[in-house]
C-alpha cells in the first residue's frame, strides 16, 4: 500500500556515502546549535534566579521547565557547569613537564595504580 504512496524512485532508501557524509556533518552541526542555546538559556536562567536559587536548582529547573529528555538534559546541564566553573576554577597548567607532552591532555596514572597494588599485601 505505501509502495504506491511513496515509490523508492522518489524517496530512495540508501544514500550514497557523500551525502550520508553531509547529513552526518549537518545534523552534529544542528545538535551542537541547539546544545549551545539550551546552555546560553540555562545561564540566563542563573543569572536571574540567583537571589532565589542556587546555580544547580536553577539549572535543574530550566531542564524541567523546558521538557529537555536525556541524554541532552544530562550535557547541557554539564556544559552548563563549566562555563560557570571557568572562572572558580582555573585550568591547572603542567608543571615543568616535558615539552613533547600535549597540553590538553592530563598525565595518565595507570602505572602509579599498578604500583600501588603490588604493595598492597594480601592475606
Amino acid at each position: 500500500m505505501f509502495g504506491r504512496l511513496f515509490p523508492e524512485s522518489l524517496f530512495p532508501r540508501k544514500l550514497d556515502p557523500t551525502a550520508e557524509r553531509r547529513i552526518r556533518l549537518a545534523q552534529a552541526r544542528a545538535e551542537e546549535s541547539v546544545i549551545r542555546a539550551h546552555v546560553d538559556n540555562a545561564l540566563m536562567f542563573v543569572d536571574t534566579l540567583a537571589e532565589d536559587l542556587s546555580f544547580d536548582r536553577a539549572i535543574d529547573t530550566y531542564i524541567r521547565v523546558m521538557g529537555i529528555p536525556e541524554p541532552l538534559a544530562s550535557t547541557v546541564a554539564t556544559r552548563t557547569l563549566v562555563v560557570l566553573g571557568q572562572d572558580l576554577v582555573p585550568f591547572r597548567r603542567r608543571r615543568d613537564g616535558d615539552p613533547g607532552e600535549d597540553d590538553s591532555k592530563p598525565k595518565l596514572r595507570l602505572d602509579d595504580a599498578s604500583d600501588g597494588r603490588s604493595r598492597i599485601r594480601r592475606a
